[in-house]
């Protein structure tokens, strides 16, 4: 197959470029391992080579050995590696000597040294429409964490394109591919993540059925701040009819930690500014999966179906755009929240934040002119209440014109690239 380039490519010279050491995480089958491969000058891979998972079980630090920088795929399955990656990056004082990826991170039980000066982490996700090449991006993500404004142009997508990549996904091995393969495709994604990765990086055996349900009440949820007690009481039935002990707060946030760290989990945080506002993080949290093709299977919608059902497509679609922004920031060195008020008089869908304090919101919205005209007043009215105006304010929409309104950038999704 051939490799399409991605975002991460360059973020990852850069660290390597910087730092002795570079994990790359995100949740499996993402592509993490090619885009390391595509750097490294050797490699070992711990679920593949059963020679190498043999011989980390004897002295893991043999696995050290070779041309860098080096490939340690799935580091996680042997986790003391981390601290002899650490040691060895301080021996031998020198930049881009390892490439650690990973599709789970291990729990605290675990116990390794900082990496801090020896490491950089790095996020991958599944593959964005640019890096799909499923459009030609005429707005620069940079440009408008810059403050630019857009320059008309029309988006080549339709509202059905967008709804077939929504339940298409962005892994790699599903480009090009129908739905009906991609149907075969994560319902044996979901069970592998079930059945056999939870335990293995929870370290506990989980009921399949609850993890199943839980995984459903989250795609219900999905780009909604809804409290983990909520979603376990979705989980059991619904927050009416639960059944006293079919799932409580507890089992919810045990699965919650274990699926985060395999990445299946994607929460979006809440922004409270200023920078040093002390309920910053304590806003719930919107919900996402890694993909929104995960939440399209899990609630067995296909295509035509959310065509039949445009609430659940419009937070499905909030949650594709929320997956792009977020590859966009990583690659900008940047980062990805959502606002939202106490009272929930205020909101803003995602909030793109620098070190330097600058801020984009974004409002993601399927199209009409209603929808899009409330979506601009929402955006000015909300900076004007705020200290720090926006470098930009964007609408997301699902098609149609590139264009300015009112200071506003109204933005088609398939139009964005970083």
């Amino acid at each position: 197959m051939e490799y399409l380039p991605r975002l991460a490519d360059q973020v990852l010279a850069e660290n390597l470029d910087a730092l002795g050491a570079v994990l790359v995480e995100g949740v499996r089958g993402c592509g993490k391992t090619e885009t390391a491969r595509r750097r490294a000058r050797s490699e070992v891979r711990l679920d593949v080579d059963e020679n190498a998972a043999r011989l980390a079980a004897l002295d893991p630090a043999l696995l050290l050995d070779g041309d860098t920088p080096r490939l340690i795929d799935e580091w996680q399955l042997e986790p003391r590696i981390w601290n002899l990656v650490r040691r060895a990056v301080d021996d031998r004082r020198s930049r881009g000597q390892f490439i650690l990826t990973g599709s789970s991170t291990p729990d605290d039980t675990v116990q390794r040294h900082p990496g801090a000066g020896r490491f950089a982490v790095m996020r991958m996700r599944t593959m964005t429409l640019q890096e799909k090449q499923a459009t030609t991006p005429s707005v620069s993500f940079r440009a408008l964490l810059a403050g630019e404004p857009v320059t008309s142009a029309l988006s080549e997508l339709s509202l059905v394109d967008y709804f077939h990549h929504i339940v298409m996904g962005g892994w790699p091995e599903l480009v090009g591919a129908t739905e009906a393969t991609a149907r075969r495709f994560l319902a044996g994604y979901l069970a592998t993540t079930i059945e056999r990765d939870l335990p293995d990086a929870s370290g506990t055996q989980r009921n399949p059925t609850l993890v199943r349900r839980f995984l459903h009440a989250y795609a219900q949820q999905t780009a909604q701040p809804t409290t983990l007690k909520r979603i376990a009481a979705y989980a059991a039935g619904s927050p009416d009819d639960a059944e006293p002990g079919t799932m409580n707060r507890k089992t919810a946030a045990a699965y919650h930690d274990a699926l985060t760290r395999m990445q299946v989990l994607d929460d979006l945080p809440g922004w409270e500014p200023p920078a040093r506002a002390t309920g910053r993080f304590t806003t719930t949290p919107k919900r996402h999966l890694a993909d929104p093709a995960l939440a399209a299977h899990l609630l067995g919608l296909d295509s035509a179906g959310l065509r039949q059902d445009l609430s659940t497509a419009g937070l499905l679609f909030e949650s594709l755009a929320v997956h792009d922004l977020r590859a966009c920031a990583d690659a900008c060195d940047a980062w990805a929240l959502h606002y939202r008020t106490p009272n929930s008089r205020e909101e803003i869908d995602c909030v793109i934040e620098t070190t330097a304090g600058d801020w984009i919101g974004f409002e993601v919205k399927l199209g009409t002119q209603a929808a899009i005209d409330d979506a601009v007043r929402k955006l000015k009215h909300v900076e004007g209440n705020l200290r720090r105006p926006a470098k930009n304010l964007v609408v997301i929409t699902a098609g149609g014109l590139v264009e300015s309104r009112n200071g506003v950038q109204i933005v088609p999704l398939g139009a964005l690239g970083a």
